[in-house]
């Protein structure tokens, strides 16, 4: 322990001395140090020999590779431990590591984003579960410090001089740390505080332009981050009262600069609108009304200022989301989109009023009977887009309005196929998904989620269609290409282009514009993909297997639950063990579990079930992780189920879970049926049900032979289950039925003579006699065991 201390003292003395700047040996040192602090005792050293200070004067120095080590190390003190983290922050100061944020420099920028996320993490954890054990050794109230934290965070998003990198980076740390993770956490007070001290904050990014001088320094994806961060807020409020206070708010800042600061003014409200509608859209729409924020978004469509009509088309396209609303642009906004989409000099313009007119010539969206424009319209439009994505020449965040314009359009069928043809425009799509603008990855999944019609679609009831039309109302039709076999086709075109790659490293993006509703989206589409059987090799070759786990732990209940039966079909048609290397078969369990639920479908329950009978039998490992999620009484519950191939798949996947030592003692505990449900099936007319009841019971008996003697009493009809399973044409039933006839005669003399005394003899005897097989073996050695006890005698021949 000496000698780390002495290590520890000489590590830093490199580290802050002036003369050994650059050098190999302080590399060596600082990395050391950042190895150290990952373990435990490690971080304890360097806590106890007055490290914080000494890593303080190290974040002095500025120098970015002493920063980061600093850090980095930081991270190993503060990870999972309140009292140091208290302790940290109070040498530091909360606001000198929250101002590490607004370097310049973006590893530095993201080190000091990762610091505070442990930060948050440990001081969350000291919340939740009060003081214990050594962690009592500072005795504060971690919720202040959270609050001081967060509060810091609300400032550094209107300093000046921050850099637009940190600034995104605060943005991301509130949208992990503030909102409730679940809806069952009665306590959202940390919102309610947030939204009453920072709320203006927010707003004042969200409605930021980008390169403007005398605005704040934002990123492209600076206004959607906030967006969501709005979002969330908005969601994790409780009660009309606390979403009425959210509204006056939002309403008073826009008011506030709509009305006293000129034209300026007018422009950041209506920035700020546009972010309400991305985020959260019922307080974009409630903006929108106030009055003279629509005439004003009109009339500056028509600016000669390029920046002006930039804030007002987008602000345009955005109100055209709620129907209502479209229908009103369509009267009234369409004329001025034709008119700056022909008519504007510049792409930047030209571009949003396309996504415009995109939009709202979907708001039928795949009723093909509701359409807005004239036939052939969707189609130029889509055809444009095409053509601007597909242009290198245009930046990124540009094209990114190309995709949001498809992204409506392929409600169309027609603009589909098109679009799925065109390979060059399918690349320049998935090429732009990698890319560092972000904010396209909604829009790309949406475009997807239409291509490959993985949205809800309910077949409507005949009757109800009649009646509609009876009624004279408007029934919604589908477009003829939207049928199976167009989908199909439409699948391998994405898949032969790349679309599953393109996919695993979107989900790979750490960036909260993936958000739960992307996530969904990714999710629908991968479940599309694996429908055909011969297309899941491409998918998991491809990473898709891989993609898929994520999806499945994290995102909304729709999400997850596709992203799982989507790993289902992956596990029930390709060996597992291929499809997920290593440790990440375990994380399949747990998706694979939430798919029996009786919330999910029949055919969910049934792949959910197919795909742990291949789990369980791989090892006893994974059969241990099936128990551990406590799937053993689900699985029981659908061997009762009505439909014969969920009860079949639920009896195969308990013989497979009866190699496991738990599973064996539930069926030998006294006082339950479940012996005799595998004995009864045993004798069902279900040719595979009585396999995997007869495998089930072969195994049992094998494993305990106490079983045995309790097969008579469970049914009076035990002697003809197992007699029709001797005499089934089928021979793997016939090896089951002699191996349980064996196992009984092995158990006890009793059983054996009461099967010795019936038709069992004769039929073992000519079993016995058949062509060399697994059956004939057993047929054999029953009868050796009858001649052991001396209940027959052999042939004078010897047989």
């Amino acid at each position: 322990m000496s000698s780390t201390d002495a290590k520890v003292e000489q590590m830093f003395q490199i580290l802050l001395d002036p003369k050994e700047k650059g050098t190999e040996k302080k590399q060596k040192a600082s990395q050391n140090l950042v190895v150290l602090a990952r373990e435990d005792a490690g971080a304890e050293k360097i806590f106890r020999s007055n490290g914080v200070q000494l890593l303080q004067r190290l974040l002095d120095t500025e120098e970015t590779d002493l920063m980061l080590a600093a850090l980095r190390t930081l991270v190993g003190i503060c990870s999972e431990h309140q009292s140091r983290t208290v302790a940290t922050l109070s040498v530091l100061g909360t606001r000198r590591v929250v101002s590490i944020l607004g370097v310049e420099n973006q590893a530095v920028s993201l080190a000091a984003c990762h610091l505070l996320q442990v930060m948050f993490d440990a001081l969350k954890e000291g919340v939740k579960k009060g003081f214990r054990g050594k962690e009592g050794a500072i005795i504060v109230d971690p919720a202040r410090e959270l609050k001081v934290l967060i509060n810091s965070l609300l400032e550094l998003l209107t300093e000046v001089g921050v850099s637009g990198q940190g600034r995104d980076n605060a943005l991301t740390l509130l949208i992990k740390m503030v909102p409730r993770k679940s809806p069952k956490d009665p306590n959202n007070s940390l919102t309610l505080w947030v939204i009453d001290q920072g709320l203006k904050k927010i707003l004042e990014v969200g409605g930021s332009l980008q390169d403007a001088a005398g605005e704040l320094t934002v990123t492209a994806n600076s206004r959607m981050s906030a967006s969501i961060l709005l979002s969330k807020l908005f969601d994790d409020l409780k009660c009309d009262a606390e979403r009425e206070n959210f509204h006056r708010l939002c309403e008073n800042y826009i008011r506030s600069w709509f009305e006293g600061h000129g034209l300026a003014g007018k422009l950041r409200a209506i920035q700020t609108v546009s972010c309400l509608l991305q985020g959260p859209c019922d307080a974009g729409n409630r903006a929108l009304e106030l009055s003279g924020v629509m005439e004003s978004v009109i009339a500056l469509c028509a600016s000669e200022q390029e920046e002006e009509q930039l804030v007002a088309v987008e602000a345009l396209i955005h109100a055209a989301g709620k129907a209502k609303r479209a229908s009103f642009i369509t009267a009234n906004g369409v004329s001025l989109l034709k008119d700056l989409y022909k008519g504007s000099e510049r792409d930047s313009i030209r571009i949003r009023a396309l996504v415009g007119l995109c939009k709202l010539g979907s708001a039928g969206g795949t009723d093909f009977s509701m359409k807005q424009f004239a036939e052939g319209s969707t189609l130029k439009l889509a055809k444009q887009c095409r053509k601007w994505l597909c242009n290198d020449q245009i930046d990124a965040g540009t094209r990114r309005w190309a995709v949001e314009g498809l992204a409506y359009l392929t409600f169309d069928a027609d603009v589909k196929e098109e679009f799925v043809e065109d390979e060059a425009a399918l690349k320049a799509l998935f090429q732009l998904s990698r890319s560092e603008e972000r904010s396209v990855l909604f829009a790309v999944g949406s475009a997807l989620v239409n291509c490959t019609n993985s949205y809800d679609y309910e077949e409507p009831d005949p009757k109800m269609v009649e009646l509609a039309k009876y009624a004279k109302q408007h029934v919604p039709e589908q477009h003829p290409k939207d049928k199976p076999s167009f989908v199909r086709a439409r699948v391998k075109k994405l898949l032969a282009a790349g679309v599953v790659s393109a996919m695993t490293c979107m989900v790979k993006t750490e960036s909260p514009v993936l958000t739960n509703s992307c996530r969904e989206l990714l999710s629908r589409v991968f479940l599309a993909l694996v429908e055909e059987v011969e297309d899941r090799g491409t998918v998991v070759a491809q990473g898709g297997g891989k993609a898929l786990l994520p999806l499945a732990l994290e995102g909304t209940d729709v999400g997850q639950t596709k992203a799982a039966q989507a790993l289902a079909k992956l596990t029930i048609t390709s060996n597992p063990e291929m499809t997920f290397p290593g440790e990440r078969i375990y994380e399949v369990v747990r998706p694979l579990v939430s798919l029996l639920h009786l919330s999910c479908s029949g055919l969910q329950n049934f792949e959910a079930l197919m795909a742990l009978t291949n789990l369980a039998g791989i090892s006893e490992r994974l059969r241990q992780k099936i128990l551990k999620e406590k799937a053993v009484p689900m699985i029981e519950g659908y061997m009762f189920e009505e439909h014969e191939m969920i009860r079949r798949a639920a009896t195969e996947c308990m013989c497979n879970l009866a190699m496991s030592k738990e599973v064996q003692d539930l069926f030998e505990a006294q006082g339950n049926d479940r012996l005799k449900l595998l004995v009864l099936y045993s004798g069902e007319d279900d040719e595979l049900l009585r396999r995997a009841a007869a495998g089930g019971l072969a195994m049992l008996t094998s494993m305990r032979p106490a079983l045995c003697s309790r097969i008579p009493q469970v049914t009076t009809h035990w002697l003809e289950i197992l007699q029709a399973l001797l005499l089934s044409p089928n021979q793997e039933l016939q090896h089951r039925g002699t191996v349980v006839v064996l196992n009984m005669m092995q158990s006890s003399k009793e059983i054996a003579s009461t099967l010795m005394e019936s038709e069992v003899l004769e039929i073992l005897s000519v079993l016995a006699k058949g062509e060399e097989s697994p059956v004939t073996r057993a047929a054999a050695a029953c009868l050796e065991k009858a001649v052991e006890y001396r209940l027959i005698q052999p042939n004078q021949d010897g047989e």
